[in-house]
């Protein structure tokens, strides 16, 4: 007998006063008075527990919405599209419903058996994120594998705005050489203007600086002003931005016929990159599109990088190595000065990633923009 039929029984068939069983028994005068009136209105059954959930609830997802839910989740889904609640919702605003919230979508889609549980991640407060504030301020590129129906191996060079996620171009090629990726270079100069620098990894179609000397896209980048920044060895975090969008650019051509053609494979990519940047919103850009995103600023421009917001004037002497050590963040920088300058009194004058270092007597021995990827910053940084 549970204890609320036991304290209702004590009143009731026993005689005993409200008072007293509540006072024997240690519990409230007011909630044996209201087992008791429960009992006289419905008997033993109006002792059991209730749910107090509400009959209605008028901010419930209705059944239409919940259906264009999985809708919307099939239909990107098998278009090789991104398909998460986000996603979702902003799909839903634009077909013009009352989106819920990504939270509620979430918990749609898990109940249908559209979520698949995955393995525990980095969490995102453990990276350090790196971003360009304006478009054109810094174009990352890269290459990615693909094949063809027969099995041939295709090598696709993406190129993507860091500020604002807008896909430059993806370029498909059997084996593309340095002069294939100096003419797509030009050819984006010409459609969305030049811009302030480029980041890439070392590869030789990118750099030939571990042959001393330069390649065509080099020489093409510096002829018109452009910086060019380079990852560090197998750090591919460093360009981060364009390896995401290789998974992106996968997912969305695994769900295509396999392309038995270059020409064949272009056109599935020309497509991509007309839905990327026209139609697919972008959670780091506030769910607008890259193509908003890139339009909704002034475009960088060589040269017109914006002003340097961090000034520091320190001395130092340059060590037997002919070294001298700055921090830049996190990272302890060694910028080499040469060893025959061994033990001279310097300055270093830093403006952001600008740094001049004179002697005591105002001979400038060296002035470099720091590439902050890299923890040595070799005599071929040089700024003329």
């Amino acid at each position: 007998m549970d204890q609320t039929r036991f304290l209702v029984d004590a009143v009731i068939i026993e005689k005993r006063s409200i008072r007293s069983v509540a006072h024997d028994y240690g519990v409230s005068k007011s909630w044996v008075h209201k087992l008791v009136t429960l009992y006289n209105h419905g008997g033993y059954d109006a002792l059991q527990p209730r749910s107090k959930r509400p009959l209605t609830s008028p901010n419930q997802t209705t059944p239409t919405i919940r259906d264009e839910i999985i809708r919307l989740r099939k239909t990107l889904a098998e278009d090789g599209l991104d398909n998460g609640p986000h996603t979702i919702a902003w799909h839903l605003t634009r077909n013009g419903f009352d989106a819920p919230s990504a939270a509620t979508i979430w918990r749609i889609l898990s109940r249908g058996g559209f979520i698949d549980s995955e393995p525990k991640k980095r969490p995102h407060t453990s990276y350090i994120r790196f971003e360009a504030n304006l478009p054109n301020e810094c174009w990352q590129a890269d290459t990615t594998h693909w094949t063809l129906a027969d099995g041939t191996d295709i090598e696709i060079l993406d190129i993507i705005d860091d500020h604002s996620r807008y896909l430059i171009t993806a370029r498909a090629f059997r084996r593309p050489k340095a002069s294939d990726v100096t003419a797509t270079f030009i050819d984006a100069f010409t459609t969305h203007d030049t811009p302030a620098s480029v980041l890439t990894d070392n590869g030789a179609i990118f750099t030939a600086q571990h042959r001393r000397g330069h390649n065509a896209l080099e020489t093409a980048l510096h002829e018109r002003g452009i910086i060019h920044k380079h990852s560090r060895p197998y750090h591919p975090q460093t360009c981060g931005k364009i390896e995401r969008f290789h998974q992106t650019l996968k997912k969305a051509l695994g769900q295509q016929p396999a392309a038995a053609t270059i020409a064949e494979l272009q056109t599935q990519l020309d497509a991509i990159i007309d839905n990327y940047n026209h139609h697919r919103p972008h959670r780091a850009r506030g769910n607008i599109t890259a193509h908003q995103a890139f339009t909704a600023r002034t475009k960088a421009q060589p040269g017109t990088a914006r002003p340097p917001t961090n000034f520091r004037v320190r001395t130092d002497r340059v060590d037997s190595s002919g070294r001298v050590t700055l921090r830049h963040g996190a990272i302890l920088c060694h910028i080499m000065i040469g060893r025959k300058h061994s033990g001279k009194r310097i300055r270093l004058y830093v403006a952001d990633l600008n740094v001049r270092i004179i002697t005591n007597d105002g001979e400038l021995l060296r002035h470099l923009e720091i590439d902050p990827t890299r923890r040595y910053q070799s005599l071929d940084r040089e700024i003329s």
